[in-house]
């Protein structure tokens, strides 16, 4: 019960905590709050002192002012709830708790079982089962979920045990009445989760007996007996073992109780007017999926229309549609007082074909006492009949694993006082006034619980880590939980550890997700098989696509099929919940549904593998991406044939073509490494020099490396020296980047071997403009000069004007580095016209960072601060983070210079969080640097010593001896301000023999 009448007060203990005003939930606080009520609750009407809900709220040591904390978790219960100074009363040295009648789930439950019990003493057996039925349901699972801490959990034992002697003889009446067949399987269910009850044990021998099944019932005898004397070191007592003896004799009395008519009620005279319940045993462990339980009892309990209100449930099979709607429907069976009926379509029902309605409808009207030879034999008449027997009833519907809307329309009743829940795998949407509610996964935290519910709260707790992984492994899907969790309690030896051992090969872990009859592949298999021929074809390839995420664009390259083609299958997979989504125009695989589907044998797929369909796919988009966002970047034409534009994604803009990227490149990069030297050469070729633009605009410098070393290999594999020229110099930037500057120069020094062979004017000028870069960080000053200044004068001669603008940049960090300031400033300023005549808004930033560190170097605090002031314009901070950091580094120092320590701190703090998150080390050395002497200047020696010695450590891990020189002049001047002459000292002569090492003739600091 999750609500009622306004402002009536009503908790529920039996489960997760729950206290509702009415249809209101009322929010207790934190634990300890939680723990004091549950433990007066349990005694209502009785004082328990304080010393006990001390107890009660610290499992451990409690704090000396836990007594306090205990009073002021009264008065926040009190303010909290309704009426609360009543509720929760002060007496005597504790407290008790004041209830109406109903207020309380607990309270309920011991009242049916008392109505039970007198119900069972004056032979009405009917009655009794109802009621045990009705006391079940009120359990959500253990007491507080099962976190209510060690006196709760001692207090909640002995109810603990009420409840499964209750489940046990609520099946006993059950078999007494004639059942069998249809009680095996929950008691499979609840003897998994109890294999060392005897009494449950017994009833699952009995009715399996009693079903024709005697081979299985001494099979569950075995079973029972291992477990025992494995577990507890005992045989099975006199009473299984006798029931055992009496089948293997097939003793005339075991056989079903003699047919009679069945015993009046408290309801009525006869069956046609007494309330019928065939609903399925409402599980005891139901866990989680509080959110969408809440949700369809507040649709069922809305003022209805004038027809049938139709709540449906759809989810991927094992998702737990049909326990949810068993147990919404025992909690609204009071609403309808008329019946509460339960049908299996078997839509999805191994070995069995869907229901016919005609058959549906035969088991309705006999569940309603209708003799069979009033059932007519068409399946329009029985529909005509079934509406007017339900017609002015209040009679609540379970229409479960529904196939179609042709299945579950004849079975609609047209009274408005009836209520229709339906399950289905996918959303039956032709099927007119239904609301629906989807099932995805469980959260990380009802999984967890579910595994303690069925495997125990203690052998979860032992291993909470492994637990949260085996969640994860079984997708959080609940039949596969329940599943791992039925092996575990099977094989008591096992560790949960273990167990996700065996489940991480992926390969294996579908084998691993069965046990009896419950099967995870199984149940795939059936949703898998209502699918077309196309879109089992389909189902198959997209399982082979490498992508977490998959739009509909990649998905038509890999089927072969137009985009419009691609969405309808992916639709269509949608409603089946054969994919998920959860981004609009993306869609995505349960683990489980994807492991299923690369299990199944593949087809020839006309063209080769996947990747022969998706790269040149992914070739077409990149270029279309890299035209959008790198406009001045060099052209090469790839000669591979791609899709044309209307097969492409829309990038018609930056952001368009930077969200694509983002969301695309790894499954890329997916695609290349898994293919290898499969892979089309050219393809990979043209692939990783697109992708290396937007790696090197993202600042990701290692994923850029590993890409162009794949680059270079293809360009080797496909025997095009242009294009090995082309990709050696792109590798040559990014072991630049991760700081491997003699790689880097080796692999640019054979792109211009390679350019001068070829004559190829462009590859010589972007070879020689790339080594100049390299020897700059390298410290080679002079080869940095000469390179660079010789870059300038073939890139101007080859007319490639984009690669100019980079080498006048380069060139004015390298006269920097000398100390020719002013033709830094000039060399800077060159970059910057030839620039903005190109019009290429990316570059500005790092061409202004080197004007103003040039600036800088001249004294010209305020006009570098200007420049930075420009670089620092609001933009895509994300695009190439460390020069936007560098930017902030040189703002603090220009700013400390002008006097403003203040701002300059603070800049400087906001350049360090950002080349952090960059990932790029190359620029990190160069901004601690920077940093360490804004603190230094600020009166703060003790950091800028900390700062100089990372940034040292940093520099000399990669070979960047600049930095080297400018860390050993900062630590000389820190150490030098802290008083430590001899440190200093050190520090200063290692200064100077690097500066004459570098060329640099009268070393300063910058």
């Amino acid at each position: 019960m999750t609500g009622g009448e306004p402002g009536r007060l009503r908790f529920n203990i039996l489960g997760t905590l729950e206290g509702w005003a009415g249809r209101t939930r009322l929010q207790f606080g934190g634990a300890i709050q939680e723990r004091v009520l549950v433990t007066l609750l349990f005694e209502p009407g009785r004082i328990v002192p304080v010393t006990r809900l001390v107890d009660a709220a610290w499992d451990e040591e409690p704090p000396s002012s836990a007594e306090h904390q205990v009073r002021k978790a009264v008065s926040e219960l009190r303010r909290r709830i309704p009426g609360g100074a009543g509720v929760v009363v002060t007496d005597g040295p504790g407290y008790r708790v004041e209830l109406g009648d109903g207020s309380l789930d607990l309270d309920e439950f011991a009242q049916l079982l008392s109505a039970a019990r007198v119900a069972v003493a004056e032979g009405r057996t009917a009655d009794a089962v109802a009621t045990l039925r009705q006391a079940l349901a009120l359990w959500r699972g253990p007491v507080m979920d099962g976190r209510g801490g060690r006196v709760v959990d001692l207090a909640a034992t002995a109810w603990e045990e009420r409840r499964l002697t209750a489940t046990e003889q609520y099946f006993e009446l059950r078999m007494a009445q004639g059942e069998a067949a249809e009680l095996v399987g929950d008691l499979r269910d609840l003897v998994s989760r109890h294999p060392l009850r005897e009494t449950l044990r017994g009833h699952l021998m009995l009715a399996l007996y009693r079903s024709g099944r005697g081979a299985e019932a001494l099979e569950e005898y075995a079973a029972a007996r291992r477990a025992l004397v494995e577990e507890l070191g005992i045989e099975p007592g006199a009473r299984l073992a006798r029931l055992h003896e009496d089948i293997l004799r097939e003793d005339p009395g075991l056989g079903p109780p003699p047919a009679g008519p069945r015993p009046a009620t408290a309801t009525g005279p006869g069956p046609a007017d007494r309330a019928v319940c065939t609903l399925p045993y409402d599980v005891t462990d139901f866990t989680g999926r509080d959110g969408e339980l809440r949700l369809l009892l507040e649709k069922a309990r809305e003022p209805g229309g004038a027809g049938t209100r139709i709540i449906a449930l759809d989810g991927m099979g094992g998702s737990g549609k049909t326990t949810l709607a068993v147990r919404a429907a025992h909690l609204l069976a009071e609403h309808y007082p008329d019946g509460q009926l339960f049908i299996d379509l078997r839509g999805f029902t191994p070995g069995e074909q869907p229901l016919h309605p005609a058959v549906a409808l035969e088991s309705l009207l006999r569940s309603l006492a209708v003799p069979d030879e009033q059932i007519p034999e068409e399946t329009e008449a029985r529909t005509a009949l079934w509406r007017m027997t339900v017609a002015r009833r209040r009679v609540l519907i379970l229409l479960d694993n529904a196939a179609d809307p042709r299945q579950v329309i004849p079975l609609l009743p047209a009274s408005s006082g009836c209520l229709v829940l339906i399950t289905s795998r996918g959303r039956l949407v032709d099927l007119d006034g239904a609301e629906w509610i989807g099932l995805g996964m469980l959260t990380a935290r009802e999984s967890a619980a579910l595994l303690a519910e069925t495997l125990g709260a203690a052998r979860t707790e032992a291993e909470p880590d492994a637990v949260a992984e085996l969640g994860e492994l079984c997708g959080r899907l609940p039949l596969a939980l329940r599943i791992a969790a039925a092996r575990l309690r099977n094989r008591p030896r096992w560790t949960v550890a273990h167990l996700v051992e065996r489940l991480r090969h992926e390969t294996r872990r579908l084998e691993e997700l069965s046990t009896g009859r419950r099967s995870v592949t199984a149940t795939l298999e059936l949703s898998y098989q209502a699918l077309s021929a196309s879109g089992r074809a389909g189902f198959r390839l997209l399982g082979r696509h490498p992508g977490a995420e998959i739009d509909v664009w990649s998905a038509a390259a890999l089927m072969g099929t137009t985009v419009r083609e691609a969405e309808d299958l992916l639709e269509h997979l949608l409603d089946a919940h054969m994919v998920q989504q959860h981004t609009l125009g993306l869609y995505s695989f349960h683990d489980l549904v994807r492991s299923f589907a690369l299990s199944l044998p593949g087809d020839d797929t006309g063209d080769g593998t996947p990747a022969a369909r998706l790269l040149p796919y992914y070739l077409g988009a990149t270029e279309a991406a890299c035209e959008v966002l790198f406009p001045d970047r060099l052209r090469v034409e790839s000669g591979v044939a791609v899709p044309p534009a209307g097969q492409l994604p829309e990038l018609r803009t930056a952001a368009q073509a930077m969200d694509w990227f983002d969301r695309e490149y790894h499954t890329i990069q997916l695609v290349i490494d898994r293919e290898g030297d499969a892979a089309d050469p050219a393809c990979v070729v043209h692939l990783a020099r697109n992708l290396s633009f937007y790696l090197y605009s993202r600042s990701k410098p290692d994923e850029q490396l590993a890409l162009g070393i794949t680059g270079v290999r293809a360009a080797r594999r496909l025997g095009d020296r242009r294009l090995l020229c082309l990709s050696l110099n792109n590798l040559g930037v990014a072991e630049w980047r991760a700081g491997r500057f003699r790689d880097g120069i080796e692999s640019v020094s054979e792109a211009l071997r390679i350019a001068r062979a070829l004559g190829d004017a462009v590859g010589e000028a972007m070879s020689v403009g790339r080594l100049g870069l390299l020897h700059l960080d390298t410290g080679e000053l002079a080869e940095a000069v000469r390179d660079l200044e010789r870059a300038v004068v073939l890139r101007r001669e080859s007319g490639y004007t984009t690669g100019e603008v980079d080498s006048w940049a380069n060139l004015s960090s390298a006269y920097r580095r000398l100390g020719r300031h002013r033709e830094a400033v000039e060399a800077a300023e060159e970059a910057l016209r030839i620039n903005r005549r190109l019009g290429v808004r990316d570059k500005e930033r790092l061409i202004l960072n080197d004007l103003a560190a040039g600036l800088i170097g001249l004294g010209e605090h305020e006009r570098a601060l200007a420049v930075l002031d420009a670089a620092l314009a609001p933009g895509d901070e994300t695009r190439a983070a460390e020069n936007h950091a560098l930017a902030l580094a040189l703002s603090a120092e220009a700013r400390q210079l002008l006097g403003d320590d203040e701002r300059a701190l603070r800049d400087a703090r906001r350049a360090r969080e950002m080349v952090g998150r960059s990932g790029v080390r190359l620029r990190a050395s160069e901004i601690e640097n920077i940093v360490g002497r804004v603190h230094r200047r600020s009166g703060d020696p003790t950091t800028a010593l900390r700062l100089h010695r990372r940034a040292l450590d940093q520099a000399t891990s990669l070979g960047y001896r600049a930095e080297i020189l400018a860390a050993l002049t900062g630590l000389a001047e820190a150490e030098e301000d802290l008083g430590d002459e001899e440190a200093a000292s050190t520090h200063r002569e290692r200064a100077r023999a690097l500066a004459a090492e570098l060329g640099i003739g009268e070393h300063r600091a910058e």
